[in-house]
């Protein structure tokens, strides 16, 4: 599995891919005056569901904005949901 980032202007696409296609992306938005990135939408396409796929795209957004001293607000409820249940991100984490 990899990872690739393409961001375009204050936005961007993180894609995880296997060796084949494809297994999902996250979508994110940057607002760099505030320091944070938004985490819009996450999805995992059918066939991959239920393998953790969805937190290793959410986990791999974190590291990006660490990387770039961003926080990390997940406007995406999935996104909340799992950075709720992380440890360890209590650095990055906006509540709202």
């Amino acid at each position: 599995m990899q990872f690739e980032n393409n961001k375009s202007g204050n936005g961007g696409v993180i894609t995880l891919n296997n060796d084949i296609k494809e297994v999902g992306r996250l979508t994110y938005t940057i607002f760099p005056q505030d320091n944070k990135l938004v985490i819009s939408f996450v999805l995992v396409h059918r066939e991959f569901e239920g393998r953790g796929m969805g937190k290793y795209l959410v986990e791999e957004a974190i590291k990006f904005a660490r990387e770039n001293q961003w926080k990390v607000y997940p406007h995406c409820s999935y996104a909340r949901a799992v950075m709720i249940r992380m440890q360890n991100v209590e650095d990055v984490f906006l509540q709202r």
